[in-house]
């Protein structure tokens, strides 16, 4: 039995994230632009002339929980509950993070200082010292009684944009001593808040066989809850331009170079060279706040008693504290905190391109402060090869709330590049805790070395009257069929086709006046407003409904029934022959029993619907599947026959 309010809490408990993104990779001296989200003063005295990000992303979760094989985690057959290794424990702690990068270049200005802009949109979720024990029992199917202290949680969920401006510049350079310092402002753009902080919360469930509605819990204590807006009046995210805010990163690396000492004559000549033997970095990130300028927060006393029929009947978090506990508003500024971060590492160049580092964070906020985003404590050690065009890295790390090593791997070639600080682990682990992956596009361009200027050996001269010559014979050349392509090089000399297809008509093998290489049907005769490819008609999808409405269903399951699969065959061929066609699956269910479930199993049998023909090699893309519940029926409910036929799941094509 599922209870609408708490299932957040178990939701966020199994899915907790390192506030590190790009795990591996930002400490590559040819990372560019991505380097100033660790460390701002990486952008200086860089490898770099320019670089520029067109679209990067990073994501990362762990879990202190559940362990699970990921491969196996992934099937649709996977029984979590019985099959996930469980740590529950008194006080379990989650976290969520979610980094894109958009549009974003750092640039040098003279030859010992460098800028960098950035675009960022960032997510992030904390949930801690939530009881483990009560989001066991709340993944029960079927609870049984149970009085359990909740505690007293702290839960955030914020999400914001940036703007960032950053500039570095070198600071000391002597002997074999260097030193280079950066800084960050950003502009911060509020678009969503949650927040909420509990004091000594009890809850007691007790359970009513006969009338499961009647079903009691029984809360004691009080609770914080606030937004960034009203969610009870407007359940859509506004984004506000007032609600807004500033941060702030600094960040300093100190590098030994016994090899390049300051005083060398050539120095200036070898920007293309990573000059260290030893790195050191520290820089201090997320630094700020931001200001909801519409946010509301109340108090709510939750020592009261209320029904599983109240908790069904609550169509958000919003409306269910609203209507079930005494509110007081609390006066003030709704503020979310910034997931301030000390980083730290140190990079050995062991031998040529082949480097060691040693990386870690460490979060330096106060946890229980209230709307404080905080990152979990982390550790790395990540040995890479890299050049210019090429690296490869593989992080080891531990992180605080997993409390388990994990073993990842990632490359950069040039313009893209793509890894995952927990690849290796999720392949091989039984207990897998975390995952997370980052990926990139960008436009490097890399310092060069200094090429030595020689004198021309021979010096070309073109002779006029062999100009004339060549002007003189394209204009005499003969080009029979008038489609501006000479003879001699016409292979089509007397038909008029295109200069891209060497003077020869584009080949119709349908003859429907789509050329093959823009008809997406070349075989089968189309319209030109569809590419090439028949248009479906109205019969059609009629024919589409009929099979679909013989699709069977096990009672109050979305498991579809063996003799459905002739008739999900005829619409396998159907789809197929109307390949660029899109569709949407669309699930219904009788009056009977909650309407709450209905609307899930109706959600869920049209997707089960949608599996089907995916794995049958119907694209994904082409299809989409949602569920009504037992809104639009088509037949009384009742009777058994008006019942069966409400329970339905129709095809809709996609204009």
């Amino acid at each position: 039995m599922k209870k609408k309010v708490l299932t957040f809490l178990a939701f966020a408990s199994v899915v907790s994230a390192n506030a590190q993104s790009y795990l591996g990779y930002t400490h590559d001296n040819y990372a560019g632009v991505q380097g100033v989200l660790f460390n701002p003063a990486s952008i200086v005295d860089s490898r770099f002339k320019t670089d520029i990000n067109l679209f990067s992303v990073s994501s990362m979760a762990n879990n202190d929980a559940y362990g699970v094989n990921l491969m196996d985690a992934f099937k649709s057959d996977y029984d979590f509950e019985n099959k996930a290794k469980k740590s529950f424990a008194l006080s379990n702690n989650a976290m969520l993070n979610t980094d894109i990068m958009g549009p974003s270049f750092m640039f040098n200005i003279a030859p010992k200082h460098s800028l960098a802009v950035y675009t960022r949109a960032r997510s992030f979720v904390n949930v801690l010292d939530i009881n483990g024990n009560l989001i066991d029992e709340l993944a029960k199917d079927n609870t049984s009684n149970f009085d359990y202290s909740v505690g007293s949680p702290n839960a955030v969920g914020n999400s914001w944009g940036e703007l960032g401006v950053s500039y570095a510049a070198v600071l000391f350079q002597k002997g074999a001593h260097f030193v280079k310092g950066g800084v960050t402002a950003k502009y911060l753009q509020g678009v969503a808040n949650y927040h909420f902080q509990a004091n000594n919360v009890q809850v007691k469930y007790v359970k009513n066989s006969l009338n499961p509605q009647n079903s009691q819990y029984t809360s004691t204590g009080t609770a914080l809850y606030g937004s960034s807006q009203d969610f009870a009046v407007d359940n859509d995210v506004v984004v506000d331009s007032k609600s807004r805010g500033l941060g702030l990163d600094l960040g300093f690396i100190y590098e030994w170079r016994p090899d390049y000492e300051a005083s060398r004559s050539d120095l200036m000549d070898l920007k293309h060279i990573n000059k260290y033997k030893l790195r050191f970095g520290l820089a201090l990130t997320d630094l700020g706040s931001v200001r909801y300028d519409k946010g509301i927060r109340n108090s709510y006393d939750l020592n009261a008693t209320v029904t599983q029929g109240q908790y069904d009947s609550a169509e958000d978090a919003d409306a269910f504290l609203k209507n079930n506990y005494t509110a007081t508003v609390v006066n003030g500024a709704v503020k979310a905190f910034l997931p301030t971060t000390l980083r730290a590492d140190v990079d050995w160049n062991l031998h040529n391109k082949f480097y060691l580092n040693a990386n870690g964070e460490f979060s330096v906020v106060d946890k229980s402060k209230l709307n404080q985003n905080s990152s979990s404590n982390r550790f790395s050690l990540t040995p890479r090869y890299e050049s210019r065009w090429f690296s490869f890295y593989m992080p080891v790390s531990y992180i605080q709330y997993s409390k388990q090593a994990q073993v990842g791997v990632g490359l950069r070639t040039g313009i893209f590049f793509i890894g995952s600080g927990s690849a290796l682990t999720n392949l091989m682990s039984d207990n897998s805790r975390a995952v997370d992956m980052h990926l990139g596009f960008k436009i490097p361009v890399y310092q060069k070395k200094k090429k030595q200027v020689l004198e021309p050996v021979v010096d070309k001269i073109e002779e006029v009257d062999e100009v004339m010559e060549e002007i003189v014979a394209e204009e005499i050349l003969i080009d029979t069929d008038g489609d501006s392509i000479v003879d001699e090089k016409d292979r089509c000399p007397e038909i008029a086709g295109p200069v891209a297809n060497n003077g020869c008509p584009w080949e119709d093998s349908d003859g429907d006046g789509v050329p093959d290489k823009d008809d997406q049907c070349p075989e089968v005769r189309g319209a030109m407003v569809n590419n090439g490819c028949p248009e479906i008609t109205g019969d059609v999808i009629k024919e589409l409904n009929v099979f679909s409405k013989a699709v069977l269903f096990n009672s109050g399951k979305a498991t579809i029934r063996p003799e459905s699969n002739p008739k999900l065959q005829e619409i396998e061929n159907v789809m197929r022959n109307y390949p660029t066609a899109n569709f949407r699956l669309e699930g219904y269910t009788d009056s009977t029993g909650s309407a709450v479930k209905n609307l899930q199993l109706s959600k869920e049998r049209a997707a089960a619907v949608k599996t089907h023909l995916v794995a049958k090699g119907i694209s994904a893309d082409r299809l989409s599947s949602e569920g009504f519940g037992i809104v639009k029926p088509i037949a009384t409910n009742k009777t058994e026959a008006g019942r069966a036929a409400n329970r339905r799941v129709e095809i809709i094509l996609v204009k």
